[in-house]
């Protein structure tokens, strides 16, 4: 059965408190090279059968709709199995 994987993140230009909390502890413990991190939500739905144009129509819906909020989030991946979807398949 395949896996349909959504991601959201936070919009760009918003404050992410989470992101620049783990920046900080990286630092503090020795990993400063890494910056500007930034939390996100990864979402995971198995699909019986076939992954069609409408299932992923029906899935980006979804996750506009329900499981980001659309002022400080965006959706930025959704991907079958680890390959992008092509959505317009």
């Amino acid at each position: 059965m395949p896996t349909i994987v959504v991601d959201v993140m936070p919009k760009s230009e918003l404050l992410d408190p989470q992101g620049k909390a783990i920046t900080g502890a990286l630092d503090r413990i020795g990993h400063g090279k890494f910056q500007n991190v930034r939390v996100g939500k990864r979402f995971e739905f198995t699909v019986e059968g076939d992954v069609t144009a409408e299932v992923l129509a029906e899935i980006r819906k979804v996750a506009e709709d329900t499981l980001s909020n659309s002022v400080i989030e965006d959706v930025v991946a959704i991907s079958v199995d680890g390959e992008p979807a092509n959505e317009a398949a």
